[in-house]
């Protein structure tokens, strides 16, 4: 009996010290702040002072050929919560709307971030905005009503949510579903109250601090998935950061969702875990162009949000999808060093995965590599061979190391031309890009490479249909997924 007590204290002891040894694990996602909004990314052309995002980077490394998984917010999301591009769900366009909130898009057989890390001994939390799907229902199951075809009129403290954040892996949540609902505060499964937007970012932070301060006292590891409001519309900087930036509000607004960036790490410091911490900081997709008043910004204070990159958020353009994505890990990862080879964020599942030794399934994170071996080298080699890109319109495209084929005539988004004025036009349906030479994107050599374009046409669709990036068994995507949308056809992309 003696000899079986011991053995027991010994497995606890080295459960512990297991548990100990892995990191804790932190998202900090922004919300459409583009690569040029920080600072550090862009010392030349980038007037916003992002005081606390540069120190971070002097400690961390910087990749700067990062990507989101789509040039708008609620696939990037999935994608990160995945690790599985989100055209292969039912949305091959746009974002979740208000009235769209039946189904999540996350299937519940699907095994999220958080549900990985929960069977590898963590504790697991969401902050702020989730836009990825949910419903709203009464004390007798009945669907309330958030949206009246003309205005958000709802919903009502009291309110349940049946299937949101809690449902796919996180052991806890507080936030909002998406801008245009950000007044309703959700708490786990209930909606617990009314708040002003402009709140919302300090509200957050608060509670990102708290969750430090009682995790850091915990003896398992957790993952904190911080999903900012900012810089996103409403544009509402609160009273203390009006007016800081002298360039309008939108500038304030990066200001302070500086601070709150900054906040966090002094909250890890504080409660003597920021050692043992890793910290990942990025963005969800590009500024937005019309949001940001990028004209204003550009013409009157020589400030570019895409920094030298084409385009803006919803866009098939670099300024759509290349994003801030600064890692931070103490001891592991090399203080104020810089990564150019190309990753996305569906690389987020497999990273976490390899770190805390868990071994993805073969229907987990289809579109996922590992980039451990980049952070703890930035001369490793990369299984990254290709990235795909998606803009607002569902406009496919497939990035390699030196060429990016872009499968539409304009923007894909909203930038001009957008792809019925590029039609109009006479714009060829396909662009191609030297990304080595023209990394911003003014020179379409497609007709001058006509069997690279019909290579990497026919490389995007095998991917596409394969239900995955990496090696497996081939899979279904949910949809049929059409990689030729208006103004492309087989026929034009093959030659």
């Amino acid at each position: 009996m003696k000899s079986l007590k011991l053995v027991l204290a010994l497995m606890l002891c080295v459960s512990y010290a297991s548990a100990q040894n892995k990191p804790n694990i932190v998202y900090i996602i922004a919300d459409d702040l583009g690569y040029g909004d920080v600072q550090a990314l862009n010392p030349e052309k980038g007037k916003i002072l992002t005081p606390q995002i540069d120190a971070f980077a002097k400690e961390s490394m910087t990749f700067t050929d990062a990507h989101s998984a789509s040039a708008v917010c609620t696939p990037s999301r999935y994608a990160i919560l995945t690790g599985r591009y989100s055209w292969r769900s039912r949305l091959q366009q746009g974002v979740l709307g208000t009235g769209d909130e039946l189904e999540p898009l996350i299937a519940e057989n699907i095994t999220t971030v958080p549900k990985m890390l929960k069977s590898a001994g963590y504790k697991t939390t969401a902050i702020g905005k989730w836009h990825l799907g949910f419903k709203f229902v009464d004390d007798n199951g009945n669907p309330v009503q958030v949206y009246d075809g003309k205005k958000v009129v709802g919903p009502a403290i009291g309110s349940t949510v049946p299937n949101g954040p809690i449902t796919r892996g996180f052991d806890s949540y507080i936030g909002f579903h998406h801008s245009r609902v950000m007044k309703t505060v959700i708490k786990d499964d209930k909606v617990v109250d009314k708040m002003p937007p402009i709140e919302m970012l300090q509200f957050l932070r608060g509670h990102a601090e708290d969750y430090i301060e009682k995790a850091s006292k915990s003896e398992e590891p957790f993952f904190m998935y911080l999903a900012l409001n900012s810089p996103h519309s409403p544009v509402v900087p609160s009273k203390d950061w009006q007016g800081k930036s002298g360039m309008g509000a939108y500038a304030d607004f990066v200001m302070e969702t500086d601070d709150v960036v900054g906040r966090v790490f002094d909250a890890l410091e504080k409660n003597g875990i920021a050692d043992n911490t890793l910290v990942f900081f990025t963005s969800d997709n590009g500024c937005s162009y019309p949001v940001a008043k990028v004209g204003k910004l550009e013409k009157e204070f020589g400030h570019y949000p895409s920094a030298d990159f084409r385009g803006y958020k919803s866009d098939i353009w670099e300024g759509g999808h290349r994003i801030p994505f600064i890692v931070r890990w103490p001891g592991q990862i090399e203080a104020g060093s810089e990564n150019d080879k190309l990753i996305c964020q569906t690389s987020l599942m497999a990273t976490c995965a390899e770190i805390t030794g868990v071994t993805l399934d073969d229907n987990t994170g289809v579109d996922s590599y590992s980039i451990l071996p980049m952070l703890e080298n930035k001369k490793a080699k990369t299984d990254y061979n290709v990235v795909i890109h998606h803009s607002i319109n569902g406009k496919f495209s497939l990035r390699n190391k030196k060429w990016k084929l872009e499968l539409t005539s304009g923007s894909g988004g909203w930038s001009n031309p957008t792809d019925n004025k590029a039609i109009k036009e006479n714009y060829p349906d396909i662009q191609l890009y030297n990304m080595k030479k023209d990394v911003e994107e003014t020179t379409n050599v497609y007709d001058k490479h006509p069997k690279l374009v019909k290579k990497m046409t026919a490389q995007l669709i095998e991917i596409v249909e394969n239900g995955r990036t990496t090696e497996g068994e081939l899979k279904e995507n949910d949809v049929e997924v059409d990689v030729f949308k208006t103004g492309v056809t087989k026929k034009a992309a093959a030659h």
